[in-house]
Formats: structure tokens, C-alpha cells, sequence
């Protein structure tokens, strides 16, 4: 029988493991002192959102998205997520950043409005895919915020862990194929996340106005999910009927990146309908299922950095697979960043376990209750009753998450052991009080204290985020880091206007250079 991977990792010694290599992005809205969206520009205070490498914009001109670089230790990274935001707080003016993945007060389509990045060739790209974006999906689904993890292990780990198991394929090759095995088991657990970390069970009744749901009526403005953990995550939220067909498969590399380009060179008779410009407006790229590969909704997504230009297919194809991108977190509204510790460190147990172990081919039949089991928990996923299907097995949700939690015990104790720390321990422990009864898990303690404070959905979230905006202003910024902070809005705002002076070739040569690449 082969040797377990779980143990050719024991195989390591304490001085062989680097740990890992982590960062986040991080979206909010901009919120006036009503809970409406914000209408004004994208603080030029904050630079330029298409070039300035901490603070950019997501959909929306009001959807800002908050970049860390990449860090060794969940400490720094944290401080770093924590410094944006001080920055960004200290620029809103009148404004708030709100704390919550779904949104303030909205007034239907034409109250979002679409971000902007200038003029260069590249800006007007990121502006027209996204009003592809509204004339396929409306822009009230755009409006919704979450947490991207990023994460990735250093050479160092690849190189020993490809020796301890005699593997002699490149080591680009090796390191797509373990994301891979990775990605595989993060699918087939991915629920456990929405169950522990999911924090969207209520949203304000503008969002579904007009919008035929099955929500409860909290209160005579907010709409809730009576067991759902992530309404963001679930019909309401992220989804498409077209994207539905596709079928993306998360087995290797070179079938993902298939199958995505497939998706990007297959048209899609609504779309084609629409056309592609308006007029002299562009308001799509293409015709085609996905504009780019971004348009591809999934909550995990193999990635690799792109070079200016670069298409995500071209850099993996080209360099593999760099890092996994963890997508479907829902902000944490009671942190004043969005995300906590004692979670990252737990994702950071979860994702290495995911690659420890025995990971298969997912067949058609599996990838269906795989979706099946993901839905499930985000719609339903605090009812008790619940079950999901394991192993041929109908398994009550409590059991199978509390079952989950027991596996990562040898691991957790083995980094802790290596790093004379009880990091990880504690993370699990954490994860496990919420399962136990200590504590609730995020979603119901969302619910709970909403009921408690007497206040519908806009009206808690906002309370949230003015409690979070005062902290953040009143710890502020060092000298040094609040001057690194504004030498980077001054060079980005310099670096958008170079590429507004130096292009010359019209969008419309240059959008179909680019749909050739």
C-alpha cells in the first residue's frame, strides 16, 4: 500500500517548512452617512484606481478593493490590510466604508454606478467589460463585496516536497498539478466554509425590489434567510445562467484552461443580441459566454500574476500555476478589516490539508453533488436537519463539519510542534467552540445581534461601520507609513497619465489586437 501523503509530509523537519505565503483583497462599498451608495468620484486622494498597487476599484466606482502585498506570517499581512484601510478611512471625506458583503441602500441599476479608469487604451477595457457586465447580469449583483485569500507555498516547500515523493516532472508542472490536487479537495469541502465563515444571511429590502425571492421579512426594510449562511454566495448573489453550460473542469491545467477558452471564443445567442457597441459605445468585449476569464464566477480559482496586456489563460499556460485564490468569504462585519485571524490561520490549516489528502478525479456524477452539497449550505446551512452527501452517504451538516475539524487535529499539532506555537491549534479550536456551542456560527451571530440592537440590515451596518471607521482613525498611520502611502497615490496617478499620453493606436484596433492575443 503507497505510503499516506500525511506521512511523507512528516517526513519534513521543522527546519525544512517555511510556511506560507499569504495576502488578501479585500472590497467595500462607499457609503453616504444616509446608507445610500455613494455617488461621487473615486477619491483622487486614494490615487488612481488603475494603477495604484494597494487601492483600486472592483465593479463599481463606489466598490473599492483593498490589495495587501504577500506575506510570510498572518500578523503582517494583517497589519498591512489594517494600514489600507486607516488610509482610506482617513480619505472618505463625509463617506463610510461599509463592513458588510451585501449592500447599503440601492436604487436599482442606475444607482451603481461603473468604475472608471481614464483613458488609456487599458482603462477603457476594464470600463467597457464592465458594462458587459450590466447589460448581461444588471449591475445590482455587481454591488456585492467579499474577501479574496491568496495563497501559495515558497519553492523551498515544492522542491523537498517533490523530492519526498520521487516525482521528476518540471517543477512548473509539478507545482500546477499539486494546486490542482489542492483545488480538487477545496471543492469537494468548500461547504465548510460557507458554514463557518459565511456572514450574509440578511440584506436590505432595496436589492430585491421588484425581485421575486423566498426570504423572510426581518423587518419592514430588511429581507433574511431563515437557516442561509451566505445569500451572497447563492441564487440571490453571484450567479448566470450561461456560465451554467459551461462545465469548467478543475482536474489539471490544461482542461481548466480549455475550457475556459472555449468559453471565451463560443458566443452566446443573448448576448449576440446585445452586440457589442451602442452607438459609438462600446458596451461589451465580445459576444461570447465570458468576456475574459475574470467573468467566470467560482469560489476558488488557480492563478498566476500577468504581465501588462496579459491574458490569466496566457500566464498560466505560459508559467503555470502560482498561487490559489480563495473566493468565496463573505466580509466579516464585526472585523473592522473584514477578515480575523484566528480564520486566515484556519484557511491556511484547511487549504494544506486539501493538499495532504488522497485527492481523485472529479467525475460528472461527483461534480454535481458537489455543487449540490455547496448550495445547500448556503441556503440552508444553520437548519440542523441538513445533510449533505459524503462518500454515497446522506451525513447531517454538523456531523460531517465536526467529523472535518477531527482530521485537521495531526496536522494542526505538527505546525505547532515545528513552530513552538499554538497557532494553529487555537484557529481549530476556534472553528470548533463555533460548531460545539460556544460561540455561533458567523451568520447567526449576524442575525443575533441584528435582533438585539433592534435594527434592520442598513441601519446594524451602518452602526458597524462607523464603530469600525473611529477605531481606524484613532490608531492612524505612522509618519512613515502615512508618507509611503501618499508617494504612492502621487506615482499612480503619474503612471495613469503616461499611459493616457503614450497611446496612440484607437480602443477600437486596440480591443480587437487584444481579442486576437
Amino acid at each position: 500500500m503507497a505510503e499516506s501523503r500525511h506521512s511523507v509530509f512528516r517526513q519534513f523537519a521543522a527546519s525544512d517548512w517555511d510556511g506560507f505565503l499569504k495576502g488578501v483583497e479585500k472590497e467595500g462599498l462607499r457609503v453616504d452617512r444616509n446608507g445610500f451608495i455613494a455617488q461621487t468620484p473615486h477619491p483622487e486622494a486614494l490615487g488612481s484606481a488603475l494603477t495604484h498597487p494597494r487601492i483600486t476599484t472592483d465593479y463599481s466606482e463606489a466598490l473599492l478593493e483593498l490589495i495587501t502585498p504577500v506575506f510570510d506570517n498572518t500578523q503582517a499581512m494583517l497589519k498591512s490590510l489594517k494600514d489600507i484601510h486607516v488610509f482610506v478611512q482617513q480619505n472618505l471625506g463625509d463617506e463610510v466604508f461599509w463592513p458588510a458583503s451585501m449592500p447599503c441602500e440601492l436604487n436599482g441599476d442606475p444607482s451603481i454606478p461603473i468604475a472608471e479608469y481614464g483613458s488609456s487604451n487599458i482603462g477603457r477595457l476594464k470600463h467597457v467589460y464592465r458594462q458587459g457586465l450590466a447589460v448581461r447580469y444588471g449591475r445590482m449583483m455587481q454591488s456585492i463585496a467579499g474577501a479574496h485569500y491568496n495563497v501559495s507555498f515558497p519553492d523551498s516547500f515544492w522542491q523537498k516536497w517533490q523530492a519526498l515523493l520521487g516525482n521528476e516532472q518540471s517543477l512548473k508542472d509539478f507545482k500546477s498539478d499539486q494546486y490542482f490536487w489542492l483545488i480538487r479537495n477545496f471543492r469537494r469541502r468548500s461547504w465548510l466554509l460557507m458554514l463557518l465563515f459565511g456572514a450574509s444571511p440578511a440584506l436590505d429590502a432595496s436589492f430585491v425590489e421588484g425581485v421575486s425571492h423566498e426570504l423572510a421579512r426581518f423587518d419592514e426594510r430588511t429581507w433574511y434567510g431563515e437557516y442561509a449562511t451566505s445569500l451572497r454566495m447563492g441564487d440571490l448573489g453571484y450567479h448566470n445562467n450561461a456560465q451554467a453550460s459551461l462545465n469548467i473542469c478543475f482536474n489539471e491545467l490544461s482542461t481548466y484552461t480549455q475550457t475556459l477558452d472555449r468559453a471565451i471564443h463560443t458566443t452566446w445567442p443573448a448576448y449576440e443580441a446585445i452586440g457589442t457597441r451602442r452607438g459609438d459605445e462600446f458596451i461589451q468585449i465580445n459576444t461570447s459566454v465570458l468576456q475574459i476569464e475574470n467573468e467566470y464566477y467560482s469560489a476558488v480559482r488557480p492563478k498566476r500574476t500577468t504581465q501588462r496586456e496579459e491574458k490569466p489563460i496566457q500566464a498560466l499556460e505560459a508559467r503555470g500555476v502560482e498561487y490559489i485564490e480563495v473566493r468565496c468569504l463573505d466580509l466579516d462585519p464585526f472585523s473592522p478589516v473584514g477578515v480575523n485571524q484566528a480564520q486566515i490561520d484556519f484557511l491556511d490549516l484547511f487549504l494544506l490539508d486539501c493538499l495532504l489528502s488522497d485527492s481523485p478525479r472529479i467525475g460528472d456524477a461527483e461534480c454535481e453533488r458537489l455543487d449540490d452539497n455547496y448550495k445547500d449550505v448556503v441556503a440552508n446551512g444553520r437548519y440542523r436537519e441538513l445533510t449533505l452527501c459524503r462518500g454515497g452517504q446522506r451525513t447531517r451538516v454538523t456531523d460531517a463539519a465536526t467529523e472535518l475539524l477531527g482530521q485537521l487535529e495531526p496536522l494542526a499539532e505538527l505546525l505547532d510542534s515545528w513552530q513552538g506555537a499554538s497557532t494553529y491549534r487555537e484557529a481549530l479550536a476556534a472553528q470548533r467552540g463555533v460548531l460545539d456551542g460556544d460561540a455561533n456560527v458567523t451568520s447567526a451571530r449576524v442575525l443575533e445581534t441584528m435582533r438585539s440592537s433592534g435594527l434592520g440590515h442598513r441601519d446594524w451596518v451602518m452602526e458597524m461601520a462607523l464603530q469600525h471607521q473611529r477605531q481606524l482613525k484613532q490608531e492612524g498611520l505612522d509618519p512613515e507609513t502615512l508618507r509611503a502611502f501618499e508617494a504612492m497615490t502621487s506615482s499612480s496617478l503619474e503612471e495613469q497619465r503616461e499611459m493616457e499620453q503614450s497611446d496612440t493606436l484607437p480602443f477600437g484596433d486596440f480591443l480587437a489586437k487584444y481579442l486576437r492575443s
